[in-house]
Parts: C-alpha cells; sequence; structure tokens
C-alpha cells in the first residue's frame, strides 16, 4: 500500500520543523502537556472565589446592568464579517 502523504502545518515556524524532522528521519515530537500541580490549585482557589466576590462587591444596579450587556451580546444582532 502507499505512503500517506503527511499534512503539514500551516504556521511556518511548525512546518520547518516538520520538514527537517522529515529530513534527518526523525520522529515528530510531542509537546509536554504536564501541569504544575500546584499552579492548578492556585487557580482553582481563586476561580472557586472570584465569581461570589465580585457579585458580593457589586451593586443590584451594576449586576443589572452586566446582565443586560450580556443578553444583548448573546442574542442582539450579530457583527457582520
Amino acid at each position: 500500500m502507499a505512503e500517506k502523504k503527511q499534512k503539514l502545518p500551516t504556521d511556518s515556524n511548525q512546518r520547518a520543523k516538520s520538514i527537517v524532522e522529515m529530513a534527518t528521519n526523525e520522529e515528530p515530537t510531542e509537546p509536554t502537556t504536564e501541569k504544575n500541580p500546584a499552579a492548578v490549585e492556585l487557580g482553582r482557589l481563586g476561580g472557586l472565589k472570584g465569581g461570589k466576590a465580585r457579585a458580593k462587591a457589586l451593586t443590584p444596579e451594576q449586576r443589572r446592568d452586566i446582565a443586560k450587556a450580556a443578553a444583548a451580546a448573546r442574542w442582539g444582532p450579530k457583527p457582520k464579517r
């Protein structure tokens, strides 16, 4: 069976890296996606506090204005592209 042609990335830097890997017969390397557990925990902690703290700091009128703007952005006319 014929080999499938490898699709090259559209980003010029990634494309160059792929070409070098093909020319040197190296296996493509996958980027590591490990996250720092301490940073993840801090982000989660801030996320748990954020919305409640912001809602407590806003007046009912401010919350109403924010909600109206969000509804208009979601349900209003879409911008033309």
